[in-house]
């Protein structure tokens, strides 16, 4: 990479943005930060990419999928029969 490409790059990584938040969540914030020995940056950055895994439904529905695959999801015999029976008994 040459001088020019690394001018036209910065001096970080990444995208820059400027957001307001409340004085509590940042003083937070940057407890939290020192606490993990991480940068606000770093800390925030994470903070957005958990927010927008925990909140994307086809990661929401991945993760499940993953979860099932690794857990027995089929119902037990005895608790099929049963479930069966209250049904024939339930009006409908």
């Amino acid at each position: 990479m040459d001088l020019a490409e690394k001018s036209r790059q910065g001096y970080t990584c990444g995208m820059k943005t400027a957001i307001s938040i409340p004085d509590t969540v940042y003083e937070h914030a940057e407890q939290l930060a020192r606490r993990l020995g991480k940068s606000r940056s770093q800390l925030y950055s994470e903070a957005v990419a958990e927010y927008l895994a925990r909140h994307d439904p086809e990661a929401m529905t991945e993760a499940m999928n993953r979860v099932c695959d690794d857990v027995k999801t089929h119902p037990d015999a005895a608790w099929s029969a049963v479930a069966c029976r209250v049904l024939e008994r339930s009006e409908w």
